[in-house]
């Protein structure tokens, strides 16, 4: 049979806005689970999540985010507790703006949607160090995330400190609050055996700590299957319908904290894309195994600003998630899974308190089936085949299944949704120029000094661990020796290193550089020394701490090794600088600027350079983003806050950089006169940049006769609905064609079978 299809792009204008309805009553909550769900009040719920980030995004930026994965069909709002954020010296508390998690939570809740509070305190999620404060790396004795003293007793304090803050905001589901699940520790088991007896006796301890808090909500471990009960142990990945083991008691819900709907990107690596089909697939299989709580890791990423990210990865986080970095929605994902969770709604009853069974259709497809004792009936047909349709009989009837999908049956008779057959809109974001800053009297520059041993202050006879040197307050150390040799002569220089990039000056003179893409590095020279003394500084820097593994508090970086010929420098007495003179001065800062003597643009582009200049806001509400494809490698801040690292000339196996515009919030500017400081560290051209805005300029869509209606309209026909971003209009239909088109929204082909009055029906009807 011939597909007939329906296929147009239109151009739209601005981005989407959420409207938000404020819930609840103050009353407790009663919030217990048994082996089937979590009971909210007596009732089982299967729950759709989505994690979104307080400090990736603005506070201006919470309610809208909100609002759109509400009309997601989102009812659980998931975030990390970022202890390195909150106390990055020890015990000094920060709870401001983008720090302000009471805020985030009351804004869910004024959302009506619930909170899983993952409160680790370790939580990894790409941001630097793990989330935990390096201050605790300098206490005696201290092992992180084991069975020692001195760990759980900071740990302790800051869990309770957490807990207690939510307490005394009555944030708690028991209170009347929205939080309904919390998290202790986090994807323990992965490094578990390294600490031997040790681990497991973690593991109870921090259970018992988590429990003996007395919060009134569950508390879960994620990828832990030995999490002691009461606590339950969750799935984290990509297909936990196909890999979670299950919970570890048969009075434990089964729950999936981290459907990853990306993947981490570090600078130099491709972007993962992973489909909205098979993100619903892996759903829906879970679904269909007696799974009653899927979260979405993430559904809005957003932004690592700062020197937040963990080592080498880039700022932009998740950006491919349903609601992207700047937080316009995604399609088709967004919709896609919005429709998928509608399918399961209509299967509530049975699935939470129907009998189950399942049966198998043929070789690689089959069938779960939820029977209520009132003769409600859902089904779910799988198509485990990823190369073939299948045409299986269930219940005497015939049903077509596409390759690697689930066909949703909330009677067990009529197919509600396809996971493999996208209905929804398609859509295309656009970066539009709002502002170039080519103009050369526009911009200031200042050379970062070239430090010597004589003037700096910090000394040691060896060379020292970086990350124990700078404690995260900088991404730069600079090493500095004098050498003496007694002639002018060339001389070959070696250095090895753990950090990330490493810059070499001899007597002032730029000598070379070199970047590890593994675990070490050399950088290797020639070099032209001068009879008597030679002053050598090299710049060691770190592109983030590391976020990963067991005795994290025993990782270092830095330079390990250098040698002049054969005369090895290790144990000679070192000067160390940390941080470089404009980061110290804080020249980023307007009331600090003026600290340095700046001098007019001299475009010679000199490594180790800062770069300043203003510009005005531009009007709208689009997103903002620094396009940074002309620089290289360094910092960016705008107002004296720091935007990003950037790393645009490490590219990836396709020849291109991994990250090329850069979010600046709104919130972040002012009307005029917005300052913008770059450091850049290699030989980027600065007017080259521009400030574009970001919109959702093109959506398309495509249906068959094999497609099924929104599920809202179960009964009717196949229907397309595109829709324009809030504040957006239909500018012009671009495409449009019923018959045998081919489905590619970016390119236009009406195939073999084509109306050709098409395009003028559409029109007409816009």
């Amino acid at each position: 049979m011939d597909m007939l299809g329906l296929v147009w792009l239109v151009f739209v204008a601005a981005a989407a806005a959420g409207n938000c309805h404020v819930h609840g009553n103050g009353e407790g909550l009663n919030v217990t689970y048994d082996g089937r769900s979590l009971i909210i009040n007596g009732q089982h719920k299967i729950l759709f999540s989505g994690s979104i980030h307080y400090p990736r995004s603005t506070p201006q930026m919470w309610p809208s985010l909100i609002a759109k994965a509400k009309q997601g069909r989102i009812d659980v709002i998931q975030t990390y507790v970022f202890w390195n954020l909150h106390e990055s010296q020890q015990g000094q508390y920060d709870f401001s703006g983008r720090r302000d998690i009471v805020r985030f939570i009351r804004e869910v809740q004024a959302h009506g949607l619930y909170v899983c509070l993952r409160i680790g305190p370790y939580i990894e999620s790409e941001w630097t160090y793990g989330g935990l404060p390096f201050w605790l790396h300098d206490v005696p004795g201290i092992v992180f995330r084991s069975d020692n003293g001195p760990f759980k007793y900071y740990m302790q304090k800051w869990v309770t400190k957490v807990v207690n803050m939510m307490k005394s905001e009555k944030l708690y589901a028991s209170q009347g609050g929205p939080i309904i699940l919390s998290q202790i520790e986090n994807e323990y088991e992965r490094i578990e055996t390294a600490f031997q007896g040790k681990g497991p006796r973690y593991v109870h301890w921090a259970a018992g700590l988590a429990v003996g808090l007395q919060t009134g909500v569950p508390w879960i471990m994620c990828s832990q299957q030995d999490a002691p009960d009461p606590v339950i142990n969750t799935c984290n990945g990509f297909a936990c319908g196909v890999n979670f083991e299950g919970p570890n008691s048969p009075n434990k819900p089964s729950m999936w904290t981290e459907n990853w709907t990306s993947f981490l990107q570090r600078y130099g690596e491709e972007v993962f894309m992973r489909s909205a089909t098979d993100i619903a697939f892996q759903v829906a299989l879970f679904i269909a195994k007696n799974g009653s709580y899927v979260n979405y890791y993430m559904y809005h990423g957003g932004t690592n600003f700062g020197r937040t990210a963990a080592a080498k990865i880039i700022t932009s986080y998740y950006d491919q998630a349903p609601l992207d970095e700047y937080g316009l929605i995604r399609q088709p994902l967004w919709g896609h899974l919005k429709e998928l969770h509608a399918a399961i709604r209509l299967c509530t009853n049975p699935l939470l308190y129907g009998a189950y069974e399942t049966s198998s259709l043929g070789q690689l497809q089959d069938a779960y089936v939820f029977k209520g004792k009132s003769g409600e009936c859902a089904a779910f047909l799988v198509n485990n085949d990823n190369s073939t349709n299948a045409r299986v009989h269930f219940q005497n009837i015939s049903f077509e299944l596409p390759r690697m999908s689930i066909s949703i049956l909330p009677d067990c008779k009529n197919v509600a949704f396809n996971t493999a057959k996208v209905s929804t809109q398609y859509n295309t974001r656009s970066m539009r120029v709002r502002h170039k800053f080519d103009s050369v009297g526009s911009w200031e520059e200042f050379n970062e000094p070239i430090p010597t041993f004589l003037n700096v202050s910090l000394r040691a006879e060896k060379l020292l661990d970086q990350m124990s040197t700078t404690k995260d307050t900088s991404d730069h150390l600079w090493y500095t020796v004098r050498f003496q040799h007694d002639s002018d002569a060339q001389a070959e220089l070696s250095v090895l290193s753990t950090a990330h990039v490493l810059h070499a000056f001899v007597n002032g003179a730029y000598i070379g550089y070199a970047y590890g893409e593994k675990n070490n590095f050399a950088l290797e020279s020639t070099i032209n020394l001068k009879n008597g003394t030679n002053d050598i500084a090299l710049l060691s820097i770190m592109v983030g701490f590391p976020n990963s593994g067991a005795y994290l508090e025993r990782k270092t970086a830095g330079i390990y090794s250098a040698r002049i010929q054969s005369k090895y420098l290790n144990n000679y007495p070192w000067g160390y600088q940390v941080g470089l003179s404009g980061e110290n001065l804080r020249i980023f800062t307007e009331y600090r600027s003026d600290k340095v003597q700046w001098s007019r643009f001299q475009g010679t582009h000199h490594r180790l350079t800062w770069y300043k200049t203003q510009f005005d806001a531009p009007a709208g509400d689009d997103p903002l983003v620094l396009n940074l494809g002309s620089m290289g490698k360094g910092e960016v801040w705008v107002n004296g806050q720091s935007i990003a690292r950037y790393w645009v000339s490490l590219r990836t196996p396709k020849h291109r950089p991994s990250q090329t515009w850069y979010n600046v919030p709104r919130s972040f500017l002012k009307p005029t006169g917005n300052l913008l400081v770059l450091l850049e560290e290699e030989y980027g051209d600065p007017l080259g940049i521009m400030l574009d805005s970001v919109s959702i300029t093109r959506i398309c869509g495509h249906i068959s006769e094999s497609h099924f209606p929104p599920v809202a309209q179960s009964h009717g026909r196949p229907k397309i609905q595109l829709h324009c971003p809030e504040r957006g209009n239909i500018s012009r239909i671009v495409f449009a064609s019923y018959g045998t088109p081919t489905v590619d929204c970016q390119s236009n082909d009406t195939g073999n079978c084509h109306l050709t009055s098409s395009r003028a029906i559409v029109e007409r009807l816009v």
